[in-house]
């Protein structure tokens, strides 16, 4: 409803008045006070809060990356209490470290981490770079988490730009500039830059990232409860659904994986995963990837893996698993496993895979698709 000035005899004094201050307010102001008004009242208690250690601030916005809260929780404590300084997770063997991170997902985030520790113990004698330019050269940083780490551990005036800041912003402001440009990303940037509140820059930037992550929402946001509904141009215009825009569609390859676990003696056969490919460093079973997924046994027989590690050798395949399916980024990975079993009198030829005791396979990082397969298969054939 547009209300003109000779209007206020339909509305309440108190609600007049209230209308005529927004109105007068810059909005970059009113954003930022009604802001940090919901927060103190409304912010979430998580442990990382309030905390000025950079290492710990640093190990929770890492694991925070692409995740959420609730499932990163659990590795943040568990991170934090196997490696309560930077020291430590430097000195840690790297397979200890991917399984600790098992499951979480985003692999290389886990691999980063590692290097950077090792980066601050050994080129900066264990001192956790107090600089937002030093914050950044730190291996799996970037821009968001560099002005996060800033902030709430120096009090540093960076703001932070994730996606539920770009949520936020693009739906109070009514920005269509796609988030996902160049020219979205910098626009973006600045405004945020301009809103940020630099006596308390660390309250400021997690207040919005709360704010985007309880309130508005990517679906079914509380409008109605908002205290910015009233100058909130999505709002205001009906575009709280379609707001904020991306251009680019992710468009996911599909791929199918064929694993062979062979069972010989007790014993299974893996493979640390190095390529420059999905899931580095993270273990499988012997992989054969094919166009399609074949439930063909002569097919898989036929194949130049099953001739490098069974070859001649009397071998029966005694289950096919159903598929599992694990969605990536840009990925959909459809996966079978195809469990062999050698007699007893056959030489197991494992070329360049570790043949590893079946009791120790729990002490493996795999990728989540493998591990749901353990936990679900009752395997028969060791």
């Amino acid at each position: 409803m547009r209300i003109e000035s000779g209007d206020s005899s339909i509305l309440s004094p108190l609600f007049y008045f209230i209308f005529l201050r927004i109105m007068q307010k810059p909005k970059h102001q009113y954003f930022r006070e009604q802001l940090m008004a919901w927060f103190a009242q409304s912010h979430r208690p998580l442990p990382w809060k309030g905390e000025k250690d950079p290492y710990i601030i640093w190990l929770s916005e890492i694991i925070l990356q692409q995740t959420r809260v609730e499932q990163g929780l659990p590795y943040f404590e568990r991170f934090r209490q196997r490696y309560p300084e930077v020291q430590q997770l430097a000195e840690a063997p790297q397979d200890e470290v991917m399984k600790l991170w098992e499951g979480l997902g985003y692999y290389s985030r886990a691999r980063n981490l590692h290097a950077a520790a090792q980066y601050i113990t050994g080129e900066l004698d264990g001192r956790f770079p107090d600089t937002y330019e030093g914050i950044l050269r730190l291996k799996g940083v970037g821009p968001y988490t560099a002005a996060a780490i800033a902030s709430f551990a120096f009090g540093l005036p960076y703001a932070v730009l994730d996606g539920n800041v770009f949520r936020v912003l693009s739906r109070f402001f009514g920005i269509h500039t796609p988030v996902d440009t160049t020219t979205g990303k910098k626009a973006f940037a600045q405004l945020a830059q301009e809103l940020l509140d630099t006596k308390q820059p660390g309250n400021y930037n997690q207040a919005i990232m709360d704010f985007g992550a309880t309130h508005c929402t990517p679906q079914s946001p509380a409008c109605s409860t908002c205290p910015l509904r009233s100058a909130c141009m999505a709002l205001g215009e009906g575009q709280v659904g379609k707001l904020p825009i991306k251009s680019k569609k992710i468009k996911k390859r599909q791929r199918f994986f064929h694993y062979l676990v062979i069972g010989h003696q007790g014993k299974a056969l893996l493979n640390k995963r190095t390529e420059k490919d999905i899931w580095q460093n993270l273990y499988e079973f012997p992989l054969l990837e094919l166009p399609h997924l074949s439930r063909d046994e002569g097919e898989i027989r036929e194949s130049q893996l099953w001739k490098q590690l069974v070859g001649a050798e009397e071998a029966v395949v005694s289950h096919i698993s159903p598929p599992y399916q694990q969605l990536l980024t840009h990925q959909k990975i459809v996966a079978s496993f195809w469990e062999v079993s050698l007699s007893p009198q056959a030489a197991l030829n494992s070329g360049p895979f570790l043949a590893v005791d079946r009791k120790n396979l729990s002490t493996f990082a795999f990728p989540k698709i493998i591990s749901q397969y353990l936990n679900q298969e009752q395997l028969t054939l060791f």
